[in-house]
């Protein structure tokens, strides 16, 4: 029986890595996509070759439409038919208030985390579907507690987004449940990654820690544990939820 064939976004660092390399560890074949940094890249797919997996990496932006059609062509070319899509490509941009914030950090905001989970879901509808003659397979959308918290202060852009994410999340679970494909999501609580870091504020998780109900932060790896679960077999009766992997938050 042939491996199956995960295609992670986002997988050069934080959840999207600890996610290609768990997938790998299992028994997957796995493409990623990274934006820019393909040193991270590199690092990547030489740990998940150790791991005795096939593993690619491409550079991709998925909120621009020709990227993510070229993303899943080569994708195919080089590895055959995928059967798990983890939407996991995700940005956020400098702590602050909404009275704060202008329209075109929203566009980008939205840009990448929605309009991106949808382009690369479309794409993958299309090959898996069994209405357009795919086997069937598994979509994953990394979503966020903050849809359901609304980041005040913060990002209540970003909340706003996967707030997005997860209505997607639900409707084309409902829209694709007779054609052989489940779709979840995941919604992290405070994960140690370098999103932070890159949203200014590097020690957030220990800093606000204290407010989760189990006193820590999560790892990567804790939450690529639940989403590997929801692409695997064990969930078949799994479609239309959001798991959150919080800690109690």
């Amino acid at each position: 029986m042939a491996q199956p064939l995960m295609l992670v976004t986002g997988g050069s660092r934080g959840i999207g890595a600890a996610t290609v390399l768990l997938a790998a560890s299992r028994g997957w074949h796995v493409a990623f996509s990274y934006k820019d940094n393909a040193e991270a890249a590199n690092t990547v797919v030489a740990k998940a070759k150790s791991l005795g997996a096939e593993v690619i990496a491409l550079q991709a932006d998925v909120s621009n439409e020709s990227d993510v059609v070229q993303l899943f062509e080569t994708v195919e070319q080089k590895l055959g038919s995928i059967s798990a899509l983890i939407n996991n490509a995700g940005m956020l941009e400098q702590q602050m208030r909404l009275d704060q914030m202008d329209l075109g950090r929203w566009q980008r905001v939205f840009s990448a985390n929605v309009f991106g989970s949808f382009l690369c879901a479309k794409q993958a509808v299309m090959r898996m579907s069994t209405k357009h003659g795919g086997k069937g397979g598994v979509i994953v959308n990394v979503s966020s507690a903050a849809s359901r918290l609304g980041s005040p202060n913060e990002f209540i852009d970003y909340a706003a987004a996967k707030g997005a994410v997860d209505s997607m999340t639900i409707g084309l679970a409902k829209e694709l449940a007779t054609e052989g494909i489940r779709v979840n999501a995941v919604r992290p609580g405070l994960i140690y990654t370098d999103i932070h870091a890159s949203a200014g504020d590097p020690g957030r998780v220990d800093r606000v820690k204290t407010g989760v109900p189990m006193q820590r932060g999560g790892t990567a790896e804790e939450v690529a544990e639940a989403i590997l679960w929801l692409a695997s077999a064990q969930s078949s009766y799994v479609t239309g939820t959001l798991l959150d992997v919080t800690g109690g938050r």
